[in-house]
């Protein structure tokens, strides 16, 4: 495995953790290292290999930077044979062109979660621009960084930075807390452009660790990377429609079940009262769906899905069982379970029949509603709180085949004030309490 200059190795305390899925490690950088007076500067790596090492493994590659490091952009696409590898370079700096870019506003813009879906829109963008039979999906590459670095205003917070890449064969990211007030608002700029190119490096073959000619005393780099199961890869691939991830099997979804889609993300109590309520009503178990895409938003990274799928492997009232699909949209959902009966909220449950998600188009939000009312097995409808009031799915305006279709699940039956939303705010307040 060829070094590639600038980037000096460090030893992984555990030697058998490389390529291990989740395995998150820490790096050391006290141990002294002798000095290489030959060595390039760790600051300013020499990116010539690492586009050859593109090259190479004929890697497509998108980048982008958010917060810090853009200099890594400028760095490759300045290299001779570029052109070769890079597909494109982003920079969405202001808060709103990463909210364009994600589909929506983030909880934290410099984390190791929206680091990740960075790369994912960059993973997705290369291969909508490079799709084809000579240059599948799975030589495309997407690379991030977020970085909360040094500013006019001294911060309160960490100045500190996430570089992140995925593919279809694995998610990484690389996380590093700087010595605030170190370093100049350029050398935070050159450690952050830095990590983003050793993240690429490491993706693509080269050594996976940090860069460590670049951390001061006590820095240190934490690193975290997941695998998917082959089924997993091949349904991102688009060569399967649906998985059974919890149990793991070769099973595919029956005629006649019951379905409950969701993100889940976190599944909570509410959830779970749902599905019992609905066992009741149906008389038949209750399924959960994860659509691993999205019609607005970056696809699940392998960390995300793989913490998901692992609430309900986890779960108190025993192993759920959980699908995987592609199915972004009601009407995917109806062609991967026939004649299935479908859980919702009253959220869900009014955009059905809602023109805005049918490119406006009001004919196709009616050709549409008869398409559920006729292959759906049934819909059964929960209310929730919207704004502080709760939304009795009963009292719903919407078309009378739907209505026809529909168990509307009332207030006396289940009401639980909870949100995903709510218990994602809380625990993001929690750590940045920490």
């Amino acid at each position: 495995m060829r070094a590639i200059p600038g980037f000096r190795p460090a030893v992984c305390p555990d030697a058998g953790c490389r390529g291990r899925v989740g395995r998150s490690r820490q790096y050391d950088p006290s141990r002294p290292i002798a000095p290489d007076r030959d060595a390039p500067d760790p600051m300013h790596p020499d990116p010539a290999p690492l586009i050859d090492r593109l090259t190479r493994h004929a890697r497509r590659l998108v980048l982008v930077a958010s917060g810090g490091g853009s200099a890594a952009i400028a760095a490759l696409v300045g290299t001779p044979g570029a052109s070769a590898a890079v597909l494109e370079g982003l920079v969405p700096y202001a808060r709103e062109a990463v909210d364009a870019l994600l589909g929506g506003p983030q909880e934290s813009y410099c984390s190791a979660r929206t680091a990740r879906r960075l790369a994912v829109a960059a993973w997705q963008r290369a291969a909508m621009l490079s799709g084809t039979a000579e240059c599948p999906a799975s030589a495309c590459l997407g690379a991030a960084v977020t970085a909360s670095l040094r500013t006019l205003t001294p911060k309160r917070g960490q100045h500190r930075l996430f570089a992140a890449t995925h593919c279809l064969d694995a998610t990484a990211v690389a996380e590093l807390v700087l010595d605030k007030g170190a370093r100049s608002r350029a050398e935070e700029e050159a450690v952050a452009a830095a990590m983003l190119l050793a993240a690429v490096a490491a993706a693509s073959g080269g050594d996976d660790t940090p860069p460590t000619g670049l951390l001061r005393p006590g820095e240190q780099v934490i690193q975290t990377r997941a695998e998917p199961p082959t089924a997993w890869r091949e349904l991102a691939a688009g060569q399967r429609p649906v998985v059974a991830a919890v149990p793991a099997t070769d099973a595919l979804p029956r005629p006649g079940g019951v379905v409950f889609p969701g993100s889940f993300d976190p599944l909570h109590e509410g959830h779970r009262q749902m599905a019992a309520v609905t066992a009741e009503i149906a008389e038949r178990p209750v399924a959960y769906e994860l659509s691993i895409t999205n019609v607005d938003k970056p696809a699940l990274d392998w960390i995300e899905l793989r913490d998901r799928v692992a609430q309900f492997t986890a779960a108190a009232d025993g192993r759920p069982q959980l699908w995987l699909t592609r199915a972004a949209t009601f009407l995917e959902k109806l062609a991967v379970f026939p004649q299935h009966t479908f859980v919702m909220g009253a959220d869900t449950y009014v955009r059905l029949a809602d023109p805005r998600y049918y490119g406006g188009s009001a004919d196709a939000a009616r050709a549409a509603v008869r398409r559920i009312a006729t292959e759906a097995r049934g819909l059964i409808v929960f209310g929730r709180v919207q704004e502080g009031v709760f939304q009795d799915p009963a009292q719903l305006d919407v078309p009378q085949p739907l209505r026809d279709v529909t168990y509307f699940v009332s207030q006396r039956e289940f009401r639980l004030d909870i949100s995903s939303t709510e218990i994602r705010r809380r625990t993001l307040a929690g750590e940045e309490a920490r």
